[in-house]
């Protein structure tokens, strides 16, 4: 169980980061980039399976939690501007 937890979180590193160099502007920080990653890895695989586009390992990981991690930081500075 540790194991996948570190893993989400290594993935949630990396995705965090990565969108929000991809978004620019100001960033969350840390611990909400990580945040952002994780769950946009949850969200990111949700619109894949919409899709029907399916994957696996590492960087399949990854992208996905880059691509929801992106489209999360979008929806909220939509609702940061309201």
């Amino acid at each position: 169980m540790a194991h996948g937890i570190i893993w989400w979180i290594v993935v949630g590193l990396i995705a965090g980061w990565a969108a929000g160099k991809i978004m620019k502007g100001g960033g969350y920080g840390v611990v909400v980039d990580i945040i952002l990653g994780i769950v946009g890895g949850i969200v990111g695989g949700w619109v894949m399976s919409l899709l029907g586009v399916g994957g696996g390992g590492l960087v399949w990981s990854i992208l996905v939690a880059i691509l929801g991690a992106v489209i999360l930081i979008w929806i909220t500075r939509l609702i940061k501007k309201a």
